[in-house]
């Protein structure tokens, strides 16, 4: 449940980026599939490769081979090899997916370097206060009651007391990857939580934008290889990789087909800026939504990048201030502890 059920980004990306150089250079798809396959640093994709080349071999197209491998490889990833299978344009399709998969990495990888210093200090701090609780631990009690220094004022002292502090925060760290590792590796639990996300200041601004960048992406790259509209915006909807933007995939669906415009559909989904509509509805007028909406996805992404810039600001702030609210409580009950010390030995010297 914890792992990815699909195949790494960096593994996709270095897959793809080899298939569309030995397809370009007109390798057979079955040596380039196995050439391809030893550029992965995923040893899942190995043996899988292997298998896409034999049903290759066996008569069945590259798409239906690859489907056939399970989750490991995305549903975008098998939709946009059989959009350039049906075009003629697998190199230039391979090539967009390594692009794309190498965006990713470049996103998490600026994010996490962001967050990684403020989260260091944080988990410092923990530690820190869990050895303060195993040292007062080992003093004589604090005093009449006879009982230890309670730093926490949870009852925690001592060896025992350490090993809970630091136990309880370990178990809600391990509490929170699960339950976010199971949201995003499921589609229901994606559209449960995403649109509460996107609520949220700054983050909600932040995964509209790169949601709105990926779709805006794959829809002018199937549409401007031949897609029909409706795979067209089902492909595109799940690029977006945001709950709150496949759950409207449906109903923009059935408005189009009933002969709504594609504007109109996008505002009655009531997930798409202003800014975003206001193109679409000029590109449908002009007849060029494919050429558009590829701009666009650029736009969306370099400001989603800014998003993110301000999201780490602010959530390293929050960190910050947390964990000195955590540092100065503590500050406050080892002064307290002491004052109610003083107090006891002057009541027991004065009577």
């Amino acid at each position: 449940m914890l792992r990815n059920p699909d195949l790494s980004w960096s593994a996709l990306s270095a897959f793809a980026r080899s298939m569309a150089r030995l397809i370009e250079a007109g390798v057979d798809i079955r040596k380039s599939l196995q050439t391809a396959s030893r550029q992965s640093p995923d040893r899942r994709t190995g043996p899988a490769v292997e298998k896409i080349r034999q049903g290759v071999s066996g008569g069945k197209t590259l798409t239906e081979a690859i489907r056939e491998q399970g989750p490991l490889f995305p549903a975008l990833f098998c939709d946009l090899v059989d959009v350039g299978e049906q075009t003629g344009h697998l190199p230039e399709v391979f090539a967009a997916l390594a692009r794309y998969y190498e965006s990713r990495l470049k996103q998490l990888r600026e994010f996490r370097s962001a967050v990684a210093w403020p989260i260091i200090q944080f988990v410092a701090a923990i530690a820190i206060i869990g050895l303060l609780i195993f040292i007062l631990g080992l003093l004589p009690p604090a005093g009449a009651d006879g009982k230890p220094f309670d730093v926490t004022g949870l009852g925690l002292s001592g060896t025992s007391g350490a090993v809970k502090w630091m136990c309880g925060w370990l178990a809600i760290a391990i509490g929170g990857y699960t339950g976010w590792k199971f949201t995003r590796n499921h589609v229901s639990g994606q559209q449960m939580l995403d649109p509460w996300l996107l609520r949220i200041p700054v983050l909600g601004t932040c995964l509209q934008s790169f949601a709105i960048s990926r779709f805006a992406w794959c829809f002018s790259l199937t549409q401007q290889s031949g897609m029909s509209i409706r795979p067209s915006l089902e492909c595109s909807f799940r690029a977006s990789e945001n709950g709150a933007f496949s759950a409207v995939a449906g109903q923009v669906w059935k408005d189009v087909a009933d002969g709504t415009s594609l504007t109109d559909a996008f505002v009655n989904a009531q997930i798409f800026p202003d800014e975003f509509l206001q193109v679409v509805a000029t590109a449908e007028e002009t007849g060029t939504v494919p050429e558009q909406l590829s701009r666009m996805s650029h736009i969306f992404e370099d400001q989603a990048r800014r998003s993110m810039s301000r999201l780490t600001a602010v959530l390293s702030g929050t960190v910050w201030v947390f964990t000195a609210g955590l540092i100065i409580y503590f500050i406050f009950r080892l002064a307290m502890i002491y004052v109610g010390t003083l107090t006891e030995a002057n009541r027991q010297v004065f009577g």
